[in-house]
């Protein structure tokens, strides 16, 4: 990865904003109660902290420390149930299912080797049922698209417009 989030996040609170509206319209409809929900790549935890707030259970994960150490803070403040983990995207696995795995705009910053192979480790952990909301790179979409037609399980699009992409698995 280029670019330094961790000195970002270690300098600037609530860097990258609000929580993602394509991201906020999903839940606003989830009618999941308590999911377990997997924030890829959460930085300070824009979606983690909104996710957690409709009552989920959110494991974020950031190769930041400064990112997790910002959203375990936030989320202990105010009673959320959030786990932040310090992980390598590129080689962390999953503990457990998930009822959904988020990636908002972080695949795009890795190989496309790794693309496909994080998504496809992700897919494994995801729950009968479960959802995979992803926002990145208009052109990265066909090759997601290909690691879910070529996972074990069976998968439906629901959503894919302008760099989004939102698959269940059923």
């Amino acid at each position: 990865m280029g670019y330094d989030y961790d000195k970002l996040y270690g300098e600037t609170a609530h860097a990258l904003g609000q929580p993602n509206a394509i991201f906020t319209e999903f839940f606003d409809s989830f009618d999941t109660p308590k999911a377990r929900v997997l924030d890829v790549d959460c930085g300070q935890g824009r979606d983690a902290l909104f996710i957690a707030r409709r009552g989920h259970h959110v494991v974020g994960i950031d190769l930041s420390p400064n990112g997790i150490r910002d959203v375990q803070t936030q989320a202990d403040q105010e009673g959320l149930a959030v786990q932040g983990i310090v992980a390598d995207l590129t080689t962390y696995t999953p503990k457990g299912v998930f009822d959904v795995v988020l990636c908002d705009r972080t695949l795009h910053m890795l190989t496309q080797a790794d693309q496909r192979s994080v998504l496809a480790r992700l897919l494994d952990a995801v729950s009968p049922q479960g959802w995979v909301l992803i926002s990145d790179e208009p052109s990265n979409i066909p090759t997601f698209e290909a690691v879910f037609a070529a996972h074990h399980s069976a998968w439906q699009t629901h959503k894919k417009q302008r760099g989004t992409l939102f698959v269940a698995r059923v």
